[in-house]
C-alpha cells in the first residue's frame, strides 16, 4: 500500500513538472509575441535586481524602504543628468562619425577586394574568386539599398524604446517598493507542505541571478572603458563605438571574446592596413580579457554557475531568437534556475512536506 502510495506521488510529482515546462513553454510564445511589453518589463527587473542590495543597506541601518528609494533615485537622476550632458553628447558624435564613414568604408572595401583579385593568376581559380567578390559586393549594394525602406521600422523601434526608458524607472519603485508584498502574494498560493522548499530555492535562484546581473553589468562597463581608453590612445576609429561593442559582447558567453575584437580590427584595417597594426590590437584585446577573465570576474563573481558548456549555447541561442538581446542576458541566469530547481527536484526535496508547525512528513 505504502509503495502504490509513494508511486502514485512520485508520477503526481512528474505531472506537476511537466506541466511547469509547458508553462514555460506559453511564457517563452507570450514572450516572443509581446516583445515590445516584455522588453520593457525586463529591463525594469533587470534594474529592479541591481538596485535592490542598495535598498537592503539602507533598511538594515534603520531607513525606510520609501525614503531609502526616494534618496537613491534623487542620486540616480543626478547621475542620469550628468550622463545626458557629457557622456550621451560624445557617444552620439561617434554614433553620427560612424554613419557619415560608413559609405567610405564600403567604398574602401570594394576596392580592396577589387585588388585582391587581380593578384590571383587564372591558374588559381580566378573565375571562382571572381564571382565570390561579385557576389559580396552585390550583396553590400543590396544591404545599402534596403537600409532606406528599413528606417520605419528602425524609427518603430526607438520609440519603443524611448517608451521603455520613459516607463521603467516607474516599474522599478513600484517593483521595489513592492517586493516584499508580492513575495507574500505569491507564497500563499503555494501549498503549505511545499511552501518551505519553494521559498528556499526561490531564495537561492534569487541569489545567484542578482550575484550575475550584477557582475555581468559591471565587467561589461570595465571592458568597455578598458577597450575605448586603449584604442583611444592606438588612434582607432571610433573608440566609444568599438568600447560599448565590445562591452555588450562580453555578455555572450565563449564566442564574445572573439566577436568583440572584430570591429576594433576591422577599423584598424581600414585606417593603417598593416599586419602588424592588426596584431597590436590583437595584442591590446587579448590582454583585456585576460584581465577580465583572471583577475575582474573572480572578484566580481563570487561564485561559478558551473554550466554545462553545451547548454549554455543552447540557451542563449534558443533564448535569444525568442527575446533578442534580453534573452541573450538572461540566458544564463534562467538555465542556472533551471539547474537549482531541477537538483532540488532530483534529491528528492519536494517529496518532504513541511507543515507550518516546521514537521516533515511523505
Amino acid at each position: 500500500m505504502h509503495n502504490a502510495h509513494h508511486g502514485a506521488h512520485v508520477r503526481n510529482d512528474y505531472g506537476r513538472m511537466i506541466a511547469a515546462i509547458l508553462l514555460l513553454g506559453l511564457l517563452a510564445a507570450a514572450g516572443y509575441a509581446l516583445q515590445h511589453t516584455i522588453s520593457c518589463f525586463l529591463l525594469s527587473w533587470v534594474i529592479a535586481y541591481l538596485l535592490d542590495p542598495l535598498v537592503l543597506q539602507a533598511e538594515a541601518r534603520g531607513v525606510k524602504r520609501i525614503y531609502a528609494l526616494a534618496l537613491l533615485y534623487v542620486i540616480l537622476g543626478i547621475l542620469t543628468v550628468f550622463f545626458f550632458t557629457f557622456m550621451f553628447p560624445k557617444i552620439t558624435m561617434s554614433w553620427n562619425g560612424f554613419i557619415r564613414d560608413l559609405p567610405l568604408y564600403i567604398q574602401k572595401f570594394k576596392q580592396i577586394a577589387m585588388e585582391w583579385k587581380g593578384r590571383f593568376p587564372d591558374r588559381y581559380g580566378s573565375e571562382e574568386i571572381q564571382w565570390l567578390l561579385d557576389k559580396l559586393s552585390a550583396n553590400i549594394d543590396t544591404a545599402v539599398e534596403k537600409a532606406g525602406t528599413r528606417a520605419y521600422g528602425f524609427a518603430t523601434r526607438i520609440f519603443f524604446n524611448i517608451f521603455n526608458i520613459v516607463l521603467s524607472p516607474i516599474l522599478v519603485f513600484f517593483m521595489l517598493y513592492y517586493k516584499e508584498t508580492v513575495i507574500e502574494t505569491i507564497a500563499s498560493w503555494i501549498p503549505e507542505g511545499r511552501r518551505e522548499i519553494c521559498l528556499g530555492i526561490g531564495r537561492e535562484v534569487n541569489s545567484s541571478i542578482g550575484g550575475y546581473l550584477r557582475g555581468q553589468v559591471i565587467v561589461s562597463i570595465i571592458v568597455g572603458v578598458l577597450a575605448s581608453l586603449a584604442l583611444f590612445i592606438m588612434e582607432i576609429p571610433h573608440p566609444i563605438f568599438c568600447g560599448i561593442f565590445a562591452g555588450a559582447a562580453s555578455i555572450l558567453p565563449f564566442i564574445g571574446v572573439i566577436i568583440a575584437v572584430l570591429p576594433a580590427l576591422f577599423f584598424t584595417w581600414f585606417k593603417f592596413q598593416t599586419v602588424a597594426a592588426l596584431a597590436k590590437t590583437g595584442i591590446v584585446f587579448a590582454v583585456i580579457y585576460f584581465l577580465e577573465g583572471y583577475i575582474v570576474k573572480p572578484l566580481v563573481f563570487k561564485e561559478s554557475m558551473n554550466l554545462n558548456p553545451l547548454v549554455t549555447i543552447i540557451m542563449v541561442m534558443a533564448l535569444g531568437e525568442l527575446l533578442g538581446f534580453w534573452g541573450i542576458l538572461l540566458a544564463l541566469p534562467i538555465a542556472a534556475a533551471m539547474k537549482i530547481t531541477w537538483g532540488h527536484f532530483l534529491r528528492g526535496d519536494f517529496n518532504n512536506r513541511v507543515s507550518i508547525h516546521g514537521e516533515s512528513g511523505p
